[in-house]
Formats: C-alpha cells, structure tokens, sequence
C-alpha cells in the first residue's frame, strides 16, 4: 500500500510542478504604470493603422482601419487565416497592437487608448459569447451567475428569458438548481451557447464580441440563438465574426478581411453590388440559383458562408 502511495504522490507533485511552473509565468499583457480605470463607456470604437504580429517579422494585420459608432453592428468576414480573431483579440488586450520593426497603431473606446486604461476596468465591459462555450460542474443558476457572482436569482432568470434558456432550463429535472456535468455535459450546444448569451445578458456590457456562435448547431437551432442575439445585440456596439448570412445581414458594417488588410466594407447589400470578392463568395457559395427573395436565401442559412476556422 505505501508503494502504491508512494507512486501516486510521485504522479501528484509531477502536475502541480507543471500547474505553479504555469501559473509562475509572467504575464505578456500587463498594466502600464499610471494606468487609469476606464470609466463607463459609450461604445465608439477606433481601430487606426493598427498592425499586429505574434511572430517576429511575420505580420497578421496590416494597417487596419475601423470605426464602429456607439451601438453599430460590425461583421467580419474573411478566409481562413486572413486576421479575423486577433482583430477582437485586440479588443479586450488579449494581445497588444505594434510589431517588432516599430509599426503600431491605436485602439481607442470614447477616445481612449487602451494600452492607457486597466485591463480589469476594460474587461469588464466587454461580453464575449464564443463557439466552444465552457460550462462548469455545478448549477445552471451559477454557471450563468459566472461573470457576476453578486447577481441576484431574479437577475438570473431575467438573463435566461432575454436569452430564450429559460424554456429549456424549466424543463431540467431541478430546473436553475440542476447540476451539469463538465463542460456542460447532458446539453446540446445549442442549450450550451443559450446559456452563453445569458451570462453576457446578466453582466450587461456596452460592447460585444461574437466569434462564430452559430457556427456548430444546425440551422433551427441558429434561428432560436438568433433571436437572442437580436434582443442581446440591441444597444450595444457588437464585433461578430460569422460565416453565416443570417447572423450579417443586417449589420451596419460588414468588413472583408483577407491577408491582414480590410479590402472591403461596407454593408451587405452595397458589397453584392461592388460584385467583389464578398459578392464573389456569397454567389457561389450561398445563393442558390432561382432563390429571389430574401425568405428563400434564409432558407439555405445552414450552408456556410466561408469555410469554418
């Protein structure tokens, strides 16, 4: 028995080794000194001249421009690869702008640089609702409860309503008190992004970051989560990145990013009449022939716009 104890502790101080060697590391983003605490924000975003790289001297945005008013809807679109992702990585300083021969760049919300302000008091005020939603073994009402832990019950339950989980989260066999197995195991992913929304419904943000959250779940199940994301995206300047017609349609901007540059914006209608590479996509790889109204391409909304990520 001490052996076989004996091998265990041995395998146990191996992975904490690896957890504090992890935990030891220090930060990439940190604080300026003087950092000031953004105060609450209108949601005017400016990206200008922004340059980003991850590996020395190989550059993933090149020079982008982009200015999201308060509330408006930008969708990015663009072929695998093309700086999509580190685009809104940017938004909440998961990485700074600026490559190692000097070119840079700003990002500024209400007109101030983020390299300037608090990562916490930045952070707070962005939602997130990503493909892979990660859900913790313990109450729905806590999982949802994840990004403010003081939030009342009735908070809670008003979140799911808004995010429509609340029908399916009635129907579980404790209903809020239910306890979900890791990662959410016993739900869908539909359910799992449901919940998703929910948490970013409850902290409320002023600016919102959707990476692909229809892009896993077939397509009634995309109309139900769009009906959140209508309710949720209201008011609020929102980055999405989807490969879905449905999810940009109606976005005041839409973005085509392709080798780390926009080459073109502008809405969905005016970008179909640039007849450019994102009308050049959307005809071949979404419209279908003899489709000549807009309820008849809603009703292809499971074909992707581009390949997935």
């Amino acid at each position: 028995m001490i052996a076989t104890q004996w091998a265990t502790l041995q395998s146990a101080v191996a992975g904490a080794e690896r957890i504090f060697g992890l935990l030891d590391e220090p930060a990439d983003i940190i604080d300026k000194p003087g950092a000031v605490a953004i105060p609450s924000i209108n949601g005017h975003v400016v990206y200008q001249d922004v340059w980003a790289e991850y590996n020395p001297g190989e550059p993933v945005l090149r020079g982008v421009d982009i200015e999201a008013q308060a509330g408006q809807t930008v969708a990015i679109v663009g072929p695998t690869g093309a700086g999509k992702t580190t685009i809104i990585n940017l938004l909440p300083r998961f990485w700074d702008v600026g490559t190692a021969d000097g070119a840079g760049g700003a990002i500024t919300i209400d007109g101030y640089d983020l390299r300037d302000v608090t990562q916490q008091s930045l952070r707070q005020q962005i939602g997130i609702v990503l493909q892979d939603t990660f859900l913790f073994s313990d109450t729905v009402m806590n999982n949802i409860r994840y990004g403010r832990p003081e939030a009342t019950d009735e908070e809670v339950i008003a979140a799911a309503q808004l995010s429509h989980a609340h029908e399916f989260i009635e129907r579980l066999p404790d209903g809020y008190q239910t306890v979900l197995g890791e990662r959410g195991a016993g739900l869908s992913q539909g359910q799992r992004q449901l919940l998703a929304i929910a948490r970013v419904a409850l902290i409320d943000p002023r600016i919102l970051i959707l990476d692909e959250a229809t892009s896993s779940v077939d397509t009634r199940t995309e109309q139900q989560i769009q009906r959140a994301l209508e309710k949720l995206l209201h008011g609020r300047t929102s980055f999405v990145i989807a490969h879905r017609l449905s999810t940009i349609r109606h976005a005041d901007q839409v973005l085509f990013v392709d080798a780390g540059q926009v080459i073109e914006r502008g809405t969905h209608d005016s970008l179909l009449a640039q007849n450019g590479r994102y009308a050049e996509l959307y005809m071949s790889q979404f419209r279908r022939k003899g489709a000549e109204t807009e309820e008849e391409e809603a009703a292809e909304a499971e074909t992707y716009l581009f390949p997935g990520d």
